[in-house]
């Protein structure tokens, strides 16, 4: 399952530094990071099967991921997809307050979800499963496939070298991308009991996933800077943990629309 780390105003360059795994079955057909034909302004990866995205960028600093919630009850194949709550904040002219609002109106449309959209500083985090929008003040967020900050195994350990690499104030993102390379495992006493067996919890442990045929297909960085400028680095992996991929974009909203 995904891991997403987030921190708000606790780097010296970036008010807003995300590092996200995308983990998902290899046979479900997806693009790396792209500017999209149909709507130019947005940038991320797409699922290629419902048509949205599980993180993304707009031109204008904008930003939304989604993960799903780990819940061993039955799942509704007539569900939206919830990678289209992050294609539809980057395409709604809402501020991310506002958006969430919207989307408490209709949250049961959807498989239960984590949602965390922001603009600049305004960062906001809402859970299907509670029903409740939550501001993100300054601070260092995980989010796995439970509530925020759940302190599951991967969720602790990538939290710690996540500070520890803000704490040496770099602007590399290399040395993060290799800390959601982890695919080091955890006793099993550690780990979360979801109600889908130990054998699955294993496999779903580690900060990075690998299996034949469900692992992580991508890893993504992205920094909105102080002064407007974004940056966006992407790593894709085949089934055997490869590198396949690699996307990285910079740009600053400010200057696109002088």
């Amino acid at each position: 399952m995904c891991l997403v780390l987030i921190a708000v105003d606790r780097h010296p360059e970036y008010p807003i530094v995300v590092a996200m795994n995308r983990d998902e079955f290899y046979e479900r057909p997806t693009k790396e990071a792209h500017y999209w034909l149909d709507q130019p302004h947005i940038l991320a990866g797409r699922d290629l099967e419902k048509g949205g995205t599980w993180l993304g960028l707009h031109r204008a600093g904008k930003f939304a991921l989604v993960t799903n919630f780990r819940d061993s009850g039955p799942i509704s194949n007539a569900s939206k997809s919830r990678g289209l709550l992050v294609r539809d904040f980057l395409s709604a002219d809402l501020s991310p307050l506002d958006y969430l609002h919207r989307v408490r109106q209709s949250h049961s449309d959807y498989n239960g979800f984590n949602l965390i959209v922001g603009e600049s500083l305004s960062v906001v985090y809402y859970s299907s499963q509670t029903d409740r929008i939550v501001r993100l003040g300054p601070g260092l967020y995980g989010l796995s496939n439970h509530l925020l900050d759940t302190p599951w195994p991967k969720v602790k350990r990538g939290k710690e070298r996540f500070q520890h690499w803000l704490g040496a104030g770099s602007l590399e993102p290399d040395p993060l991308l290799q800390v959601m390379k982890d695919p080091e495992t955890f006793s099993d006493e550690s780990l979360p009991k979801t109600g889908v067996g130990i054998e699955m919890e294993r496999l779903l442990a580690p900060i990075f996933v690998q299996s034949p045929r469900y692992g992580t297909r991508s890893t993504t960085f992205f920094a909105l800077g102080s002064k407007g400028n974004l940056h966006f680095v992407e790593r894709s992996y085949n089934a055997a943990g490869e590198i396949a991929d690699r996307q990285e974009y910079r740009f600053n909203p400010r200057e696109d629309e002088a």
